[in-house]
């Protein structure tokens, strides 16, 4: 029983694939990142279970027993990067930041959602939605700091090519009233069958005013018809306001997830 490490993504997909596919809704971050290039791990014990690591140094972990999350935070890993932080199911994070003996913190508690069945607002607020076109980049990347900002991420990047990126797909939706947009959601390609929200953004002049809540059940639909067989989202645990929406509308809790900080 040990931790395998590798940076390239076709073999950390051949080794990960029988673990992945069972656990599809709880590996959804692992699942959408696949392709991405960084380093990255797998643990052959029970369970299975692995993980990968951003260029800042953040370990995203994916379902494992905690005696696979305690050797990985004792393990030496291969790599230059010092790790900074480290995300995923709470229970697995905090086994691994005890087993680092560093100093750390719990910085983000997330409870991820499944769409059980989907329940518009009603009344539904003015608009309608519509997919995002290239003219939109400016505004949704700048929409995307603003997100960023207030979920504690880097909200100095530049999320231009991620906007990019989102609108080729048409993934990307606005709200819109009067010709104006008011909010934006996007979601994740179907990966294992299943497909995950993020980010939805209201800007703050607007809130309150059931945009937010909308846009949300928009890009739900545009996700099912994209082949998606589940949909799922994270909300801030303490944001009550997002995580009572996403109830009403028909997501339900299946787990909770956190961010951990090192000093």
């Amino acid at each position: 029983m040990s931790w395998h490490f590798t940076e390239d993504p076709e073999v950390f997909r051949h080794a990960a694939h029988a673990w992945l596919g069972a656990e599809p809704a709880r590996n959804t971050t692992l699942l959408g990142m696949l392709d991405a290039d960084g380093p990255r791990g797998w643990w052959d014990g029970p369970g299975g279970g692995g993980f990968l690591a951003t260029p800042a140094g953040v370990l995203l972990l994916g379902v494992m027993p905690d005696a696979a999350a305690r050797a990985l935070g004792a393990a030496a890993l291969p790599y230059e990067a010092e790790v900074t932080a480290v995300r995923g199911e709470s229970g697995t994070v905090e086994a691994y930041a005890r087993a680092t003996g560093r100093p750390w913190r719990t910085t983000l508690r997330l409870r991820l959602y499944r769409l059980a069945e989907l329940t518009p607002p009603h009344p539904a607020p003015p608009g309608a939605p519509r997919v995002a076109g290239p003219a939109d980049v400016p505004l949704a990347a700048a929409w995307m700091r603003e997100f960023a900002r207030d979920v504690g991420e880097d909200a100095d990047a530049d999320y231009t090519a991620n906007v990019e990126a989102r609108v080729a797909d048409g993934r990307l939706l606005l709200w819109e009233t009067d010709g104006e947009p008011v909010a934006m959601a996007s979601v994740s390609r179907p990966a294992a069958g299943h497909a995950r929200v993020s980010p939805v953004y209201t800007p703050p002049a607007h809130r309150a005013r059931g945009y937010g809540g909308a846009v949300t059940v928009a890009v739900t639909r545009a996700a099912r018809a994209a082949g998606a067989d589940r949909v799922l989202l994270f909300a801030d645990v303490a944001n009550p306001t997002s995580n009572a929406l996403y109830q009403r509308l028909g997501y339900r809790p299946i787990g909770d997830h956190s961010a951990v900080g090192f000093e």
